[in-house]
């Protein structure tokens, strides 16, 4: 069967935006395959697509996007400010830019990448971003890596509760607390390195799932993380994994499937503590 973008749900978001569940994670996508790359997901029914500063494609994402010949309603795009751009003005300045090298009219998801607690910062970006909002340049506001600890403060000292927080989520991390915090407070969950960077191909457990319903232990994992109701962006620059990853929604997993991942949650971390980092 081939796949549809209106087979993947849509998760309604406290900005008023509905957000495909799953869309395609960019980061260290090169910029000699970027554009190609978006093209070639778009081709196969990917309508979302998370990049950041960081991640120095942004302009390739934007082309792609462009090229394609899609209506830029039909398509939705996240990006987020780096660290050392944190603060009201370096923050608005910031915006600017990934506006400019994107060049798509406007970001339908503006992210801080990561709290960095020790700059302490962090509510006077935010105050940059609802500001942005006014401008009509952005859709949607959210952050990534952040806490409970870091949201409280947040949502404290500002008029607008984040749309989203994207953090590290797999099955060795499952983040229950964050989960549960974000769920209390309306915002929607997003997990990024999803997979776990691969760790997880040869575990037993998963892969007596994936054999169970004729996939594979990353359409398990992908399709565990849609049935917790989380947004989902795996990475890839392989054609057939593009396929892959978003056909995960002619099957589902049982009770028995869920209780068993459930016990993969050692804690393990790929990335950094947030209260870590900055």
């Amino acid at each position: 069967m081939t796949f549809t973008p209106e087979q993947n749900p849509r998760i309604q978001l406290n900005s008023g935006q509905q957000m495909p569940q799953l869309g395609l994670g960019v980061y260290k996508v090169g910029q000699d395959i970027g554009v190609e790359l978006v093209k070639a997901a778009i081709e196969v029914g990917y309508r979302r697509f998370d990049t950041a500063a960081l991640y120095d494609n942004e302009f390739e994402i934007g082309a792609g996007i462009r090229q394609s010949g899609l209506d830029r309603e039909q398509v939705f795009v996240t990006t987020k400010i780096w660290n050392d751009r944190q603060g009201f003005d370096n923050a608005t300045e910031a915006i600017d830019e990934a506006l400019g090298r994107l060049n798509i009219e406007y970001i339908d998801m503006l992210l801080i990448h990561w709290p960095c607690p020790k700059q302490n910062l962090f509510v006077e970006t935010w105050r940059a971003f609802e500001k942005a909002l006014d401008t009509g340049k952005i859709r949607g506001i959210g952050v990534s890596n952040f806490n409970p600890g870091h949201l409280e403060k947040l949502i404290a000292n500002s008029n607008i509760v984040p749309a989203l927080n994207q953090v590290e989520l797999h099955p060795a991390l499952q983040q229950g607390d964050v989960r549960k915090y974000n769920s209390e407070h309306g915002i929607a969950t997003e997990a990024w390195s999803p997979l776990g960077r691969g760790r997880f191909g040869e575990n037993p457990a998963l892969l007596a799932i994936a054999a169970k319903h004729g996939k594979t232990v990353a359409q398990v994992i992908i399709r565990w993380h849609v049935e917790l109701g989380n947004l989902v962006i795996p990475k890839t620059s392989n054609p057939e994994r593009l396929k892959e990853n978003i056909d995960v929604f002619g099957f589902a997993l049982d009770h028995e499937d869920m209780a068993v991942i459930a016990t993969l949650n050692t804690g393990e971390r790929v990335g950094p503590n947030p209260d870590d980092l900055g």
